[in-house]
């Protein structure tokens, strides 16, 4: 183990002391537990990504297809030949 050195305001010093006699655990174990528990959490996104998020799926939800069902079928079955024979070929007009 390696050992360091932290200023800590009165109030995290009090919260480190109660927590510890709470569990029954020394200050230090009480401390590796904290940075586990934050290093987990801190790689999810905020509350305020998540909402971001969750807005822009629903704008996209909320955008119109281009095209018919039957065009986009025809565009799949044209992809899909393509595929099979080496690769789409592109039109001269």
């Amino acid at each position: 183990m390696v050992k360091v050195t932290f200023t800590l305001d009165e109030e995290t010093i009090a919260r480190l002391n109660e927590t510890a006699r709470r569990l029954s655990k020394p200050k230090s174990e009480v401390v590796r537990e904290a940075i586990e528990e934050y290093y987990v959490k801190s790689d999810r996104l905020s509350e305020a990504e998540r909402v971001r998020m969750v807005n822009l799926l629903k704008a996209y939800a909320r955008t119109p297809t281009v095209g018919t069902a039957a065009e986009r079928d025809r565009e799949l079955r044209e992809i899909r030949a393509a595929r099979r024979s080496g690769g789409r070929r592109t039109r001269v007009e």
